[in-house]
Protein backbone atom coordinates (compact mmCIF):
# COMPACT_ATOMS: atom_id res chain seq x y z
CA UNK A 1 0.00 0.00 0.00
CA UNK A 2 0.68 3.62 -0.91
CA UNK A 3 1.44 6.45 1.04
CA UNK A 4 0.23 10.08 0.57
CA UNK A 5 1.28 13.15 1.49
CA UNK A 6 0.07 16.71 0.90
CA UNK A 7 2.63 20.06 1.18
CA UNK A 8 -0.01 23.09 0.96
CA UNK A 9 1.03 26.91 1.88
CA UNK A 10 0.65 29.81 0.43
CA UNK A 11 2.52 31.32 -2.88
CA UNK A 12 6.64 31.29 -2.22
CA UNK A 13 6.14 29.92 0.65
CA UNK A 14 8.26 27.32 0.23
CA UNK A 15 6.24 24.42 -0.80
CA UNK A 16 8.08 22.53 -3.90
CA UNK A 17 11.41 23.08 -2.07
CA UNK A 18 10.14 21.26 1.18
CA UNK A 19 8.39 18.31 -1.28
CA UNK A 20 11.71 18.16 -2.95
CA UNK A 21 13.23 17.35 0.77
CA UNK A 22 10.53 14.86 1.20
CA UNK A 23 11.78 12.82 -1.66
CA UNK A 24 15.69 13.21 -0.92
CA UNK A 25 14.59 11.94 2.63
CA UNK A 26 12.99 9.59 1.72
CA UNK A 27 16.93 7.60 1.16
CA UNK A 28 15.64 6.31 -2.27
CA UNK A 29 15.75 9.22 -4.13
CA UNK A 30 17.38 7.85 -7.76
CA UNK A 31 14.07 6.20 -8.17
CA UNK A 32 11.65 9.46 -7.67
CA UNK A 33 9.30 10.71 -10.74
CA UNK A 34 8.34 14.47 -10.49
CA UNK A 35 5.33 14.97 -12.16
CA UNK A 36 5.18 18.27 -13.36
CA UNK A 37 1.36 20.21 -14.45
CA UNK A 38 2.51 23.15 -15.47
CA UNK A 39 2.37 24.24 -19.10
CA UNK A 40 4.80 27.78 -20.25
CA UNK A 41 1.99 29.82 -21.51
CA UNK A 42 4.49 33.01 -21.60
CA UNK A 43 7.96 33.76 -20.47
CA UNK A 44 7.06 34.18 -16.80
CA UNK A 45 5.88 30.74 -16.90
CA UNK A 46 8.79 29.13 -18.26
CA UNK A 47 11.32 30.58 -16.48
CA UNK A 48 8.96 29.66 -13.57
CA UNK A 49 9.32 26.08 -14.98
CA UNK A 50 13.41 26.24 -15.68
CA UNK A 51 13.82 27.41 -12.20
CA UNK A 52 12.18 24.18 -11.08
CA UNK A 53 13.64 21.89 -13.44
CA UNK A 54 16.89 23.62 -12.07
CA UNK A 55 16.30 23.05 -8.44
CA UNK A 56 15.39 19.21 -8.80
CA UNK A 57 18.43 16.32 -9.14
CA UNK A 58 19.10 15.68 -13.01
CA UNK A 59 18.72 12.10 -12.00
CA UNK A 60 14.70 12.37 -11.10
CA UNK A 61 12.76 11.38 -14.25
CA UNK A 62 10.05 13.84 -15.73
CA UNK A 63 6.44 13.33 -16.94
CA UNK A 64 4.70 16.18 -18.17
CA UNK A 65 1.44 16.33 -18.16
CA UNK A 66 -2.16 17.56 -15.80
CA UNK A 67 -4.56 14.46 -16.84
CA UNK A 68 -5.34 11.23 -15.99
CA UNK A 69 -2.40 11.10 -13.77
CA UNK A 70 -3.87 8.24 -12.36
CA UNK A 71 -3.07 6.48 -15.35
CA UNK A 72 0.72 7.34 -14.83
CA UNK A 73 0.88 6.80 -11.00
CA UNK A 74 -0.84 2.93 -12.14
CA UNK A 75 1.67 2.55 -15.17
CA UNK A 76 4.76 3.15 -13.36
CA UNK A 77 4.19 3.62 -9.64
CA UNK A 78 5.72 0.29 -9.04
CA UNK A 79 8.93 1.69 -11.04
CA UNK A 80 8.72 4.34 -8.51
CA UNK A 81 10.03 4.67 -4.82
CA UNK A 82 8.19 8.71 -5.19
CA UNK A 83 6.02 10.73 -7.23
CA UNK A 84 6.58 13.88 -6.35
CA UNK A 85 2.87 15.80 -8.47
CA UNK A 86 3.47 19.45 -8.71
CA UNK A 87 1.18 20.87 -8.40
CA UNK A 88 -2.62 20.17 -8.33
CA UNK A 89 -3.78 23.87 -8.36
CA UNK A 90 -2.00 24.45 -11.53
CA UNK A 91 -3.23 21.02 -12.71
CA UNK A 92 -6.49 22.54 -11.55
CA UNK A 93 -6.23 25.58 -13.39
CA UNK A 94 -5.57 23.70 -16.42
CA UNK A 95 -8.92 21.75 -16.57
CA UNK A 96 -10.50 24.20 -16.13
CA UNK A 97 -9.64 26.00 -19.53
CA UNK A 98 -8.68 22.51 -21.29
CA UNK A 99 -12.47 21.99 -21.82
CA UNK A 100 -13.34 24.63 -24.15
CA UNK A 101 -16.22 25.45 -22.23
CA UNK A 102 -15.12 27.93 -19.93
CA UNK A 103 -16.15 31.78 -20.25
CA UNK A 104 -15.43 33.65 -17.48
CA UNK A 105 -18.30 36.40 -18.16
CA UNK A 106 -21.08 33.85 -19.47
CA UNK A 107 -20.00 30.68 -17.71
CA UNK A 108 -22.78 28.88 -16.05
CA UNK A 109 -23.44 27.29 -12.78
CA UNK A 110 -23.92 23.91 -15.16
CA UNK A 111 -20.50 23.95 -16.34
CA UNK A 112 -19.05 25.09 -13.21
CA UNK A 113 -20.29 21.88 -11.71
CA UNK A 114 -19.46 19.76 -14.36
CA UNK A 115 -15.79 21.02 -14.71
CA UNK A 116 -15.99 20.30 -10.76
CA UNK A 117 -17.22 16.91 -10.96
CA UNK A 118 -14.41 16.84 -13.60
CA UNK A 119 -11.35 17.28 -11.03
CA UNK A 120 -13.11 15.51 -8.73
CA UNK A 121 -13.14 12.47 -10.85
CA UNK A 122 -9.46 13.28 -11.81
CA UNK A 123 -8.74 13.44 -7.76
CA UNK A 124 -10.43 10.37 -6.52
CA UNK A 125 -8.96 8.53 -9.38
CA UNK A 126 -5.18 9.58 -8.13
CA UNK A 127 -5.62 8.84 -4.71
CA UNK A 128 -6.91 5.25 -5.48
CA UNK A 129 -4.44 4.48 -7.93
CA UNK A 130 -1.38 5.97 -5.09
CA UNK A 131 -3.26 3.99 -2.58
CA UNK A 132 -3.18 0.86 -4.87
CA UNK A 133 0.90 0.99 -5.82
CA UNK A 134 3.74 0.78 -3.15
CA UNK A 135 5.06 4.18 -3.86
CA UNK A 136 5.22 7.56 -1.67
CA UNK A 137 2.76 10.43 -3.64
CA UNK A 138 3.83 13.86 -2.50
CA UNK A 139 1.46 16.70 -3.91
CA UNK A 140 2.02 20.06 -3.81
CA UNK A 141 -0.94 22.36 -3.87
CA UNK A 142 -1.85 25.97 -2.76
CA UNK A 143 -3.50 27.08 0.13
CA UNK A 144 -6.26 29.39 -1.33
CA UNK A 145 -8.94 30.06 1.56
CA UNK A 146 -6.43 32.30 3.74
CA UNK A 147 -7.19 35.91 2.19
CA UNK A 148 -10.00 38.17 1.36
CA UNK A 149 -13.28 37.02 -0.82
CA UNK A 150 -11.52 37.64 -4.59
CA UNK A 151 -13.53 40.55 -6.19
CA UNK A 152 -13.31 38.87 -9.53
CA UNK A 153 -15.85 36.11 -10.68
CA UNK A 154 -12.85 33.87 -12.13
CA UNK A 155 -10.72 34.02 -8.83
CA UNK A 156 -13.76 33.05 -6.74
CA UNK A 157 -14.80 30.28 -8.84
CA UNK A 158 -11.00 29.24 -9.08
CA UNK A 159 -10.96 29.59 -5.11
CA UNK A 160 -13.85 27.16 -4.59
CA UNK A 161 -12.65 24.80 -6.90
CA UNK A 162 -9.19 24.87 -5.77
CA UNK A 163 -10.45 24.92 -1.66
CA UNK A 164 -12.56 22.35 -2.03
CA UNK A 165 -10.19 19.95 -4.20
CA UNK A 166 -7.55 20.48 -1.61
CA UNK A 167 -10.53 19.23 0.95
CA UNK A 168 -10.56 16.39 -1.11
CA UNK A 169 -6.78 15.22 -1.27
CA UNK A 170 -6.35 16.39 2.54
CA UNK A 171 -8.85 13.83 3.85
CA UNK A 172 -7.25 11.45 1.50
CA UNK A 173 -3.69 11.81 2.84
CA UNK A 174 -1.55 9.97 5.49
CA UNK A 175 0.26 13.01 6.15
CA UNK A 176 -0.28 17.30 5.19
CA UNK A 177 1.88 19.95 5.99
CA UNK A 178 1.65 23.63 5.54
CA UNK A 179 4.34 25.62 4.55
CA UNK A 180 4.65 29.08 6.45
CA UNK A 181 7.72 31.13 5.05
CA UNK A 182 9.81 28.01 4.59
CA UNK A 183 8.74 26.42 7.88
CA UNK A 184 6.47 23.29 7.51
CA UNK A 185 4.39 22.45 10.29
CA UNK A 186 2.61 19.38 10.21
CA UNK A 187 -1.08 19.60 10.55
CA UNK A 188 -2.15 15.53 9.94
Amino acid sequence: MGKITVVTGGARSGKSSYAEQIAKGIGLDEKVLYIATAIAFDEEMQDRVNKHKEARPKHWDTYEGFENLHDIILEKGDKYNTILLDCITVMITNIMFNNGKFDEDNITQEVLDEIESSITDQLEKLLASANEKNTHLIMVTNEVGSSVVPEAKLARVFRDLAGRANQLIAKGAHEVYLLVSGIPVKIK
